[in-house]
């Protein structure tokens, strides 16, 4: 195994706000700084690395098979059994950069906000197109496992769900920045596998549930100069009393 380290090694990691070139801001990241503005701060200017967390590889592995069952409709430009449930005049939206979009290590979409230098940017799952109103939609794959029902309610209104709610909001504001006419609804393909089975036989069982969202993006441009505003600070912020790794840094201090 590595050594473990406490601090970031790449330069372009590191914000520098004596520099003039873009600095670059995940979708992640930027959740970071809506939960916590100490934490944010002392990661992307101080360098303090977070903790590392190991892949989610059956997610993953539901992600990249749900993308290979929609490009076969997308090659097509067929819709697929998920929007002819639903009634939706929808197929699976084709581009020659989807690939790109996908990656955010690649990219993903991205675009550079004027007023702050900032460039925004994130890896999408997928894109569909609504063939009546002529937009894109937004779509986000979520695996997951729960005894509950999914619902629209259970599932949007559950704490936990509210970074996937950021998360659609921020995807349409950048797919918008690149001059693509997004609608405000977003759906998350839900993947619950099921348990009600007897004995494993090699296989989870996963029930589909198509999970609408209406965006809201009003709020993005304002805290985009607030997140700059921190970033341009001299001194770190006031430790957040709701955020947990403020609290366990500032319990190992005590120690």
């Amino acid at each position: 195994m590595k050594d473990a380290v406490s601090f970031r090694t790449r330069k372009t990691s590191i914000y520098d706000k004596k520099s003039n070139t873009p600095f670059k801001i995940s979708r992640s990241k930027f959740f970071n700084f809506l939960s916590c503005k100490r934490c944010f701060y002392l990661d992307r200017v101080k360098g303090l690395k977070e903790l590392s967390s190991p892949p989610y590889t059956l997610n993953n592995t539901v992600d990249e098979l749900l993308k290979k069952e929609f490009d076969q409709y997308r090659k097509k430009q067929k819709p697929h059994p998920i929007m002819v449930k639903h009634n939706y005049n929808f197929v699976p939206f084709q581009h020659n950069d989807l690939d790109k979009w996908r990656n955010s290590l690649k990219g993903g979409i991205s675009y550079l906000d004027k007023k702050t230098n900032l460039i925004i940017y994130g890896g999408i799952d997928d894109l569909w197109f609504d063939l009546n109103e002529k937009k894109l939609i937004v779509v986000d794959y979520k695996a997951q496992s729960t005894n509950y029902p999914v619902t629209v309610s259970s599932y949007l209104d559950a704490e936990w769900h509210q970074s996937y709610k950021f998360q659609m909001d921020i995807y349409v504001h950048i797919l918008r920045k690149m001059n693509f006419s997004v609608s405000d609804r977003t759906f998350f393909y839900v993947c619950n596998g099921e348990k009600t089975s007897d004995k494993f036989d090699n296989k989870i069982v996963f029930k589909t549930t198509l999970i609408p969202y209406r965006v809201d993006t009003s709020w993005i441009e304002e805290k985009l100069i607030k997140m700059k505003n921190v970033l341009n600070l001299d001194k770190p912020p006031e430790i957040e009393k709701t955020c947990e790794k403020c609290a366990y840094l500032e319990g190992g201090k005590k120690l």
